[in-house]
């Protein structure tokens, strides 16, 4: 199977630069409430190749879809194709002399799987035009850049994680990320060592009112925090979460709360577990967000329960959805050598259910955001 790269339109390029997906080890919508996220990068890049042009519109075609795209500095853009502007309007918001290009972009990123596909593009997207731009912006920097272009631009209401771990994971590492202060920490993560192995199982569910429920959750956790009186549900600490929740009359919004309040503390002891070399034990803590995504957070489809109970069941040390719910993939912990009887033991479950047959990988860490021609 060919690569992006492979794929990619002979350019010539001035550059050309690659981005990847991500999953979320664990700390699952926590990143806009000021919480923590543990992502790692995944092998599956976003390739952009790009050159200058000498007129300030930008076309960008996809190999995915076929299709391409041009724009102006002030002309709206929607779809696929409002992530690359959206990158070219944040960058102009932020004071940056955007020349204009032609771009193309392949991609081994799935789209629709919770892998973070649009943060890879936007990513890979601003690497390249800040590389023909000659500017010096700072990775750091970067997420902030991408994550304004997502919520303002294109009208995604995201966490900052996304752009975050496609921009700064390193190979062989999870990213830890204080998503307040933004302060971030190379956990060293390499399950080989350990005889494990991750398996991403794509539960191929339909995504279906992503958008609106994430954003209905969004609201009542910030609704949650103005009524306890705090900046975010981050500074609710897990002692107090009882006294917290007795002050919150709606049900649901208690719930909402919970999960958050316990997931960041899920965080904390996965790290923990990884700084100390044992990786079996985050295992249950992965099962735990996952009950609690389904019961709480009620993000979790069918497809993807049915993933986690079969992978359980199946000698699985701990498995989990991972993404904004609603579909998309389930990470399981597995003894390396147990990956393939895992695997057939979630198609079989999945052929009982009737569901569409899932698709199934095995990941290792891999690098963020590096320039590649």
């Amino acid at each position: 199977m060919s690569t992006a790269l492979e794929r990619l339109p002979e350019g010539p390029w001035d550059a050309v630069w690659a981005s990847p997906g991500r999953v979320n080890l664990i700390g699952e919508h926590t990143d806009y409430n000021d919480g923590f996220v543990l992502p790692f990068a995944l092998p599956h890049l976003t390739v952009v190749g790009g050159r200058r042009e000498g007129s300030p519109r930008w076309t960008v075609a996809s190999e995915q879809t076929g299709e391409s795209v041009t724009f102006g500095p002030d002309e709206k853009v929607e779809g696929w194709a409002s992530y690359v502007a959206g990158i070219v309007w944040a960058l102009r918001e932020a004071g940056h002399d955007v020349p204009g290009a032609s771009l193309a972009v392949a991609s081994d990123v799935p789209f629709g799987a919770g892998l973070s596909s649009s943060a890879a593009l936007e990513c890979a997207v601003m690497a390249v035009l800040l590389d023909l731009a000659g500017l010096d912006v700072p990775m750091a920097v970067r997420p902030r850049l991408a994550q304004r272009a997502e919520n303002e631009y294109v009208g995604a209401p995201t966490g900052i994680m996304d752009q975050s771990a496609s921009t700064l994971c390193r190979a062989g590492h999870a990213l830890f990320l204080d998503c307040r202060s933004l302060a971030t920490e190379q956990v060293p993560f390499d399950l080989a060592a350990q005889g494990l192995a991750i398996l991403v199982v794509d539960s191929k569910a339909p995504h279906a009112h992503v958008t609106s429920e994430y954003a209905a959750r969004r609201r009542s956790c910030e609704e949650a925090a103005k009524i306890l009186d705090v900046a975010a549900l981050r500074d609710v600490e897990p002692d107090g979460l009882d006294a917290a929740l007795a002050r919150l009359d709606d049900e649901v919004m208690r719930k909402r709360v919970r999960h958050v309040v316990t997931e960041d503390q899920r965080v904390l002891d996965t790290v923990a577990a990884l700084r100390a070399g044992d990786a079996r034990a985050i295992g249950p803590l992965m099962t735990a967000s996952h009950e609690s995504m389904r019961d709480d957070y009620e993000i979790t489809v069918p497809e993807v329960d049915t993933v986690v109970t079969a992978a359980l069941a199946a000698g699985a040390y701990g498995a989990r959805m991972t993404g904004g719910g609603f579909g998309g993939c389930v990470l399981a912990l597995v003894d390396a050598d147990r990956c393939a009887a895992v695997e057939a033991a979630v198609r079989e479950a999945f052929t009982q259910a009737g569901f569409t047959p899932p698709d199934a990988f095995v990941v290792t860490p891999a690098e963020g955001t590096h320039r590649i021609g």
